[in-house]
Parts: C-alpha cells; sequence; structure tokens
C-alpha cells in the first residue's frame, strides 16, 4: 500500500505508524474517534523546524538571527510543505472524512502540509534524528 512512498524516501516504515500520520481529524469524527495524526504533526513540527534551523546555522556562519529567522520562515512553509508532500503522493494515503473529500482535502495545502509532518514524526519514532534529518535535508535540496 505504501511502497511507492517508502521507496521514494528510501526506507520501510511500519504500517501503523504511516496509518496514523496520514489520519486527518475528519476521518477520526467519523469513525468514531481514531487516534489521528495530530501527534505526529506536532512531533514533526520540531524535527523539520530543528533540521533547517541546524543546517541554516551551520551553513551560514556569518548571518545573525535576524538573517537566519527569515531564511527558515520562507523554506518551512505551508505551502513548500505541500509542495513535497505532493512529489511524495500523499495525498492518495490521506485518510479523510467525507466532508473532506467532498471538498478537494487530498489537494488542500494545509492537510498535505501537516501530513508531511506527521510522516516526520514517523520518521523519527522509527529512525531517529540522523536519518530522519538527511531524509529533510534531501526534500529540500530537491525542492
Amino acid at each position: 500500500m505504501y511502497e511507492t512512498l517508502t521507496g521514494a524516501l528510501g526506507i520501510s516504515i511500519e504500517e501503523s505508524l504511516l496509518q496514523l500520520a496520514f489520519t486527518h481529524r475528519s476521518f477520526s469524527y467519523e469513525n468514531g474517534g481514531v487516534p489521528t495524526n495530530e501527534r505526529l504533526e506536532f512531533l514533526g513540527d520540531s524535527v523539520l523546524g530543528l533540521v533547517i534551523t541546524q543546517d541554516l546555522y551551520m551553513r551560514f556562519p556569518e548571518f545573525d538571527e535576524s538573517k537566519l529567522s527569515p531564511i527558515r520562515s520562507g523554506i518551512v512553509n505551508t505551502r513548500a510543505l505541500a509542495s513535497i508532500a505532493r512529489d511524495l503522493e500523499i495525498g492518495e494515503h490521506l485518510r479523510i472524512g467525507k466532508g473532506e473529500e467532498s471538498t478537494g482535502g487530498r489537494e488542500k495545502n494545509s492537510i498535505l502540509a501537516d501530513a508531511l509532518e506527521a510522516l516526520v514524526g514517523a520518521v523519527y519514532l522509527q529512525y531517529g534524528y540522523q536519518a530522519t534529518s538527511e531524509i529533510i535535508l534531501n526534500w529540500f535540496e530537491a525542492s
């Protein structure tokens, strides 16, 4: 089910983690309150921010915070994350409710960006910081 995605990532990920990473709250509401991706998204957002911040810190030693912050904001934003999610075809794996489905939820930037952050959280839980960092930096170098 997730072979194309894990192939693109270059790693295998536990199916239960992927299923959780792609479960939107609208699906949960319609299916008896199953766990959503929000906790993984919370974790993934922090890991993503740390990876990009560390990369910028190391890459631009002459820049102070006032120069680094806008660069980071330009790199890590909903549109950029949604673009990476589209490249990975995450939309087809999303578990969303009927209402979201009917309004194009699989293509909404916010839902795709959140799912990508949840995927980062899942990768981090299974593989740790170094492997997750390499994957994230590859995404941003490729985009």
